[in-house]
């Protein structure tokens, strides 16, 4: 099974973001709790892919790093990847309205992944060369296993949970876009309902 089958089994069964809505829409339609932002109408890709669009919260490096990342992890194959999907908005957008504490975890996980990068090959992330990168994102992808020779309990792998943290981003954002939804089937049509007036009969009420 392909990696973005994987990926989108996955999703299927748990994903869900939190796109903000706007406060028309969030008038104008009661969304059910299962559906995602796409399907809901929250269209945000509208301003995303806007020409002069600029991060509201990360900085001009860490949005680079964080296209190059997305793309590694989800690529383009015979559907748009990450990177087409513009993730990276999408994660920018919703990094802003979190907390301060669910912004310092997210920058100190792309943090780490430059940290890892300059000590291992003495560049940022994002100016590697792609075997590089996909090495670097290789030894973080797994768990390191304890050799159990010493008896001891291994310690927490940071760096794999610095990778997972970015990866789960990344998915999520990515089939909570339009592009991703439609990878998973949906058709385009949004959820608002039809709107029924009374079936009573005139004069029937009190």
């Amino acid at each position: 099974m392909k990696r973005r089958e994987l990926l989108r089994a996955g999703v299927l069964a748990s994903a869900a973001a939190a796109l903000p809505r706007t406060p028309a829409l969030a008038q104008n339609t009661a969304p059910s709790p299962e559906l995602t932002p796409a399907q809901s109408g929250v269209d945000a890709s509208k301003d995303l892919a806007a020409p002069g669009w600029k991060p509201l919260f990360l900085d001009a490096h860490q949005n680079e790093t964080l296209i190059v990342l997305s793309d590694l992890i989800l690529p383009a194959t015979d559907t748009p990847g990450a990177k087409e999907a513009l993730v990276n908005r999408y994660i920018d957008l919703v990094l802003a309205a979190e907390t301060p504490e669910t912004q310092r975890a997210f920058l100190n996980s792309l943090g780490y992944l430059d940290g890892e990068s300059m000590r291992r090959y003495q560049a940022a992330f994002r100016y590697l060369k792609r075997e590089d990168q996909d090495d670097l994102l290789h030894a973080l992808a797994y768990p390191r296993a304890n050799s159990g020779w010493t008896g001891e309990a291994g310690g927490p792998d940071v760096g794999h949970g610095h990778f997972e943290q970015l990866k789960q981003r990344i998915i999520t954002a990515y089939y909570s876009s339009q592009t991703g939804e439609r990878e998973l089937g949906w058709d385009g049509a949004f959820a608002h309902g039809s709107y029924e007036g009374c079936n009573h009969p005139e004069g029937s009420h009190k």
